[in-house]
């Protein structure tokens, strides 16, 4: 059974900087990419970042560009999304996810994942 356990959400100033990590277990990590999503109150799902299974090809959204950057470390089956100049807007829940099937790479694509962690709370205050 496939589970992924998100850590490292809370409150931070602007221009502050937080790092989250998903711990994954029930299958091979480092077969598999994965993704980071958030979701602000009253609005949709949105991508933040993806990276490959073996670590390569990192992509974040424009949005987060510049500030955020993902890595994963498939020794501890772990991916993180080092989060930093935080502002206001990236206030959010921010969820791992990953697909169902090994070396499949769903990119910004939310229906790609088949896998989501719980979610972890980011509150940037202004």
């Amino acid at each position: 059974q496939v589970q992924l356990v998100e850590s490292g959400g809370g409150l931070v100033q602007a221009g502050g900087s937080l790092r989250l990590s998903c711990a994954a277990s029930g299958r091979t990590f480092s077969n598999y990419a994965m993704g980071w999503f958030r979701q602000a109150p009253g609005k949709e799902r949105e991508f933040v970042a993806t990276i490959s299974w073996t670590g390569g090809s990192p992509y974040v959204a424009d949005s987060v560009k510049g500030r955020f950057t993902i890595s994963r470390d498939n020794a501890k089956n772990t991916v993180y999304l080092q989060m930093n100049t935080l502002k206001p807007e990236d206030t959010a829940v921010y969820y791992c996810a990953a697909p169902l099937y090994r070396y499949l790479a769903p990119g910004s694509d939310s229906k790609g994942y088949g896998y989501w962690g719980q979610g972890t709370q980011v509150t940037v205050s202004s």
